[in-house]
């Protein structure tokens, strides 16, 4: 099968398209024809090998020293073609969607997935390039608004709003009944709006750090906003969430707990299956959406990472995939 392989870590050119043996499912594990994956910001991260100086060593001994040993790609659209004899959640011909976790894998023609992990039933009204868009954006967006206990009436300002996570944040917000401030580029500002955003601002200008508002919650999708800028943004019990905290965030947070009432939150993302199901529901009825910049064929990743190195993507960039007749 075609799968793309990652020769070692540097630019997008060590990305490149390989035959490798297809995959055969365990006894607990479904095997998926993909159809769909995306190129994330994480996915970049991992191939230029970068991480946290804290996590460096970890992420270097789960992923590879000297490159990562499996094809990269963190969420996934396609059908199951095979069942492993123990599994009794899907069958052969199910349209599922999901995110690969630390095995990564998205980038080939097909990978093998638990079925204890996190993978559903596809929206019935999305694309499978729209539902390969859903799960790494749309969980961690959840993930953060909830750990806020964001609720109606709240003023949410939302940081990095055009990229995956933050165009789904910015659309959970408004479900959960809160005024939206969202904080994008300028070519983003009417897509925000559209989405449920009151107020939109373009980071290049700044205008939103000047306009004497103060906030319930603050995301921070991107983990490139000033620290200090967006405490004192904060109301005065405000929750500050980080979707990409830095070194020097995690030595400001007990400093801001000290003297005051506001709330720093970060940290691991503890999803549960449940929360796919959610979205997938949130979706089928209509509420939030997944929002597509480009797509590319899988001949193309290297390409498509260079996009997404521009850092000026909107929403997600998809990765089709090709299937031939000898698989």
């Amino acid at each position: 099968m075609k799968a793309i392989a990652c020769i070692g870590y540097g630019p997008p050119e060590v990305l490149q398209l390989k035959e490798v043996e297809k995959p055969t499912p365990k006894d607990n594990e479904v095997l998926v024809k993909v159809h769909a994956t995306t190129v994330t910001a994480g996915d970049a991260e991992i191939r230029r090998g970068e991480a946290p100086f804290l996590f460096w060593l970890g992420i270097r001994l789960m992923i590879g020293l000297r490159r990562p040993r499996k094809a990269l790609g963190m969420e996934l659209a396609g059908e199951i073609e095979a069942v492993g004899k123990d599994v009794t959640r899907f069958k052969v011909g199910d349209q599922v969607f999901g995110p690969t976790g630390m095995g990564l894998g998205g980038y080939s023609e097909y990978k093998c997935l638990s079925e204890k992990r996190m993978v559903a039933i596809k929206p019935s009204n999305l694309t499978y390039e729209e539902a390969a868009a859903i799960s790494i954006g749309g969980l961690e967006a959840y993930h953060l608004l909830r750990r806020a206990n964001i609720c109606k009436g709240q003023k949410v300002l939302i940081y990095g709003a055009s990229g995956s996570i933050g165009t789904f944040a910015v659309q959970l917000a408004r479900y959960y009944g809160a005024g939206i401030t969202a904080v994008g580029g300028p070519t983003s500002l009417e897509l925000l709006e559209s989405l449920g955003a009151d107020k939109v601002f373009d980071y290049t200008k700044r205008d939103f750090a000047n306009n004497g508002e103060t906030y319930d919650v603050i995301l921070d999708a991107v983990g490139k906003s000033s620290f200090s800028e967006m405490v004192s943004l904060l109301t005065k019990r405000g929750i500050f969430l980080m979707a990409s905290p830095r070194l020097s965030h995690m030595v400001k947070k007990p400093l801001v707990s000290m003297f005051s009432s506001k709330r720093i939150i970060y940290g691991a993302v503890a999803w549960k299956a449940e929360d796919l199901d959610f979205l997938k529901e949130l979706i089928e009825a209509g509420k939030i959406k997944p929002v597509i910049d480009r797509t590319y064929p899988l001949e193309q990743i290297a390409e498509a990472h260079r996009y997404v190195d521009e850092g000026q993507k909107i929403g997600n960039v998809v990765i089709t995939v090709e299937h031939n007749n000898k698989n």
